[in-house]
């Protein structure tokens, strides 16, 4: 029987090979899923983590450049309450886990602990070579740890610098979660697509066709939208829309979901933009936002040939109520004055003026001219100048208690002081200070001999850094006679500056430099400790049954406020071995006034150890008599001004033995201050006034002159 290739043949044979076909088909479709299946987690893993990355990288862009705005004066003064505050402030932030703000040597200064127990140690992690060289903004990445570090500049001067960590843990488990999720979920899809397909098998090449087209359509092109959409989210575009999709299969939940990560990267940009530009306490905007708007408004002014005013406003002797009342108290004392500048800016600034707040105590103001009301720019600066001085010297209530503060303000103008945002910005600085200078709770102008006076003053201050150890700086010596029979008791300590171009200058000049830059912190402890050593010298030239002289020493408001003065004593009397009542201290009355109690319980540990404690400049304060029967002294010195005039005016005699009447009656020692006549001297002697210095006793002499008189 002769077998015929007939049409059953060729059906089956159709049948075989598109069973083949199908079989192929499948095969390449189960090969073209695992491929788009390991692309997908690939691109999805990869996107995530360059997203997740980028939102951590920006974020501690952000927050580390703001921190380090807000640090620069507080570390420019080392006020480190005010940097552990902000330190303590930023620490809080979720996934951040540490915080560092160093020195430009790289020495911890904080890291947001109250105790802060890395203080003074250089940072040697292996981060930490970046952060210190950084001259910029630096991210580092190290295991699950991205540190954000930035300098913190003043000026050209780099202060030092933060650090941020922030912790990649959390975010990369929640990427492989969702890796995990959408692998099992492709899974899931490809069986079902396989499933579907292999049922459908006899629809040959036609139903492969379909399935082709459905899997096009149902899978490669939603996840091509999404790769689409990941891309512009890591270009920035962070409020790229997401593909609408109604699709309840797992592609249609995988893209709801990533339209929900979409949505909350984008919320997070926002609320990390608004922290970013947003005073946190006030609400007011902060130094980046105006730093923007100025740029702009400057840009708009200049093309139009109009003017504006900047104005900076500083509250006065507002540490005073951090130290004294506490952190709580402050931050409330700063919502008032906020308020009231908002109130006072809405009357008199104009619709176009804006209000920030730099950080500390530090408020700006813009404020534009109003040609249509016919008032120029200067005028209503100084009408809001004005209004501003008026409503923040009025008392704030805090804790139950009346506080009297006021308000130093600083006014630039543009173009007229400078054409920049910056150079404004640092004049209007230059003028706030004047205005401090001036004596507090007042405004003023900026000018061209205030800016030299500040270069001037911030020259000395850089030429004082050192001068000690240079060999510019002495001590002369001026004697302390007892008026009963001009004996020699002792002699003051006076510190010199002998400036290799400049001369002598005047304490009163280099003094108040060391003290408002913090110098005095390194110069205080290093002239006590060579009057002491001068001290004992003397001792070796006196006769032996001779009473010893003592010497005394002025201590600055701010080494009192630090509290370290009562050891940095010890140490000094330990180290040269003077003994402990031939060490008197001297510190002015108003000094006590600023923090009686606190300075009350250092002197009261200053007396225990044997060292005398006397009030400076007596009668010149606030209080006058009244603090001999609270704050614990041994001795007053009468002011100069008091004495120039005793032979003569009826009313300085009469308050100079009202001095030593009731001193006497404490058992204090009473000690004049410029005794230049010897009538002076007389009167003084039988008013019962005990000891004397000034020209006419015996002029400040160095110790080598010093040695000479004792011998």
């Amino acid at each position: 029987m002769t077998l015929r290739y007939g049409l059953q043949a060729k059906v089956l044979a159709m049948m075989g090979l598109a069973l083949l076909v199908v079989l192929a088909l499948m095969a390449l479709l189960w090969n073209r899923q695992h491929v788009m299946h390991e692309a997908v987690e690939d691109i999805s893993r990869s996107t995530m983590d360059e997203m997740a990355r980028e939102t951590v990288r920006r974020r501690g862009a952000a927050v580390v450049a703001q921190l380090g705005d807000a640090l620069s004066n507080p570390l420019y003064y080392f006020d480190l309450d005010a940097i552990g505050a902000l330190a303590r402030v930023a620490l809080r932030q979720p996934g951040t886990r540490y915080l560092i703000v160093y020195d430009s040597e790289g020495n911890v200064l904080h890291d947001g602990s109250e105790s802060i127990p890395s203080y003074g140690r250089r940072m040697d992690d292996a981060m930490a070579a970046g952060a210190i060289a950084a001259r910029e903004t630096t991210t580092q990445v190290s295991g699950e740890v991205m540190d954000v570090a930035t300098p913190i500049m003043l000026g050209p001067q780099k202060l030092g610098g933060v650090r941020i960590g922030f912790d990649l843990r959390e975010l990369r488990q929640q990427q492989d979660q969702a890796v995990a999720r959408m692998h099992a979920r492709l899974d899931q899809l490809g069986q079902r697509q396989l499933l579907w397909v292999g049922v459908l098998s006899a629809a040959l090449i036609a139903l492969g066709a379909v399935m082709l087209w459905l899997l096009q359509r149902s899978l490669v092109r939603p996840i091509r939208q999404l790769a689409d959409s990941a891309r512009a989210i890591e270009s920035g575009h962070f409020d790229t829309s997401m593909p609408a999709s109604g699709r309840a299969d797992e592609v249609g939940d995988l893209m709801r979901a990533f339209g929900r990560m979409s949505e909350s990267v984008a919320r997070h940009d926002r609320e990390i933009r608004r922290i970013a530009y947003t005073d946190s306490l006030t609400g007011l905007a902060n130094r980046l936002a105006f730093r923007e708007l100025l740029d702009e408004r400057l840009l708009k002014l200049r093309d139009a040939g109009r003017q504006l005013a900047l104005l900076f406003a500083d509250i006065d002797d507002f540490k005073r109520v951090n130290d004294t009342l506490g952190h709580d108290a402050g931050d409330e004392a700063l919502l008032q004055f906020a308020a009231r500048i908002g109130e006072a800016v809405r009357r008199h600034g104009g619709p176009d003026a804006v209000l920030a707040r730099f950080g500390g105590d530090e408020f700006v103001i813009l404020v534009q001219a109003a040609p249509t009301r016919g008032i120029d720019v200067r005028t209503a600066a100084s009408g809001l100048a004005e209004a501003l001085v008026e409503a923040l010297s009025a008392p704030v209530e805090l804790h139950g208690r009346q506080v009297f503060l006021g308000t130093s303000i600083g006014v630039t103008l543009f173009p007229d002081d400078a054409s920049g945002a910056t150079a404004l910005m640092k004049n209007g600085d230059i003028a706030m200070y004047q205005a401090k200078l001036a004596g507090k709770n007042c405004y003023r102008f900026y000018s061209r001999a205030i800016d030299q006076a500040a270069e001037r003053r911030v020259q000395l201050e850089q030429e004082l850094r050192g001068a000690w150890d240079r060999g510019e700086m002495s001590l002369a010596y001026q004697p302390v006679f007892r008026l009963a029979d001009r004996r020699l008791v002792g002699a003051e300590a006076l510190l010199r500056w002998q400036h290799p171009q400049q001369g002598l200058v005047s304490p009163s000049v280099f003094i108040e430099v060391a003290e408002q830059s913090g110098l005095i912190d390194t110069l205080g402890p290093q002239v006590l400790r060579a009057a002491c050593r001068d001290a004992m010298r003397w001792r070796k030239v006196q006769a032996r049954d001779d009473e010893p002289l003592f010497v005394s020493v002025n201590v600055s408001p701010r080494q009192l406020r630090s509290g370290d003065l009562p050891a940095t004593v010890a140490s000094c009397l330990r180290e040269t071995g003077l003994s402990a009542h031939q060490l008197h201290v001297e510190l002015t009355e108003t000094t006590v006034i600023s923090d009686e109690p606190h300075v009350i319980e250092l002197l009261a540990r200053l007396r225990l150890m044997g060292v005398k404690v006397w009030l400076d400049d007596f009668g010149t304060g606030f209080s006058g008599l009244s603090h001999l029967r609270r704050v614990p002294v041994d001795g007053v010195k009468i002011d100069r001004s008091f004495v120039a005039d005793i032979p003569r005016d009826a009313d300085d005699l009469a308050l100079t033995t009202a001095i030593i009447a009731m001193a006497h009656s404490l058992n204090i020692v009473v000690v004049a201050e410029g005794v230049e006549k010897p009538d002076q001297a007389a009167v003084l002697r039988d008013r019962g006034c005990d000891l004397a210095q000034g020209y006419w006793l015996g002029h400040p002499i160095d110790i080598d002159g010093f040695l000479e008189l004792l011998a």
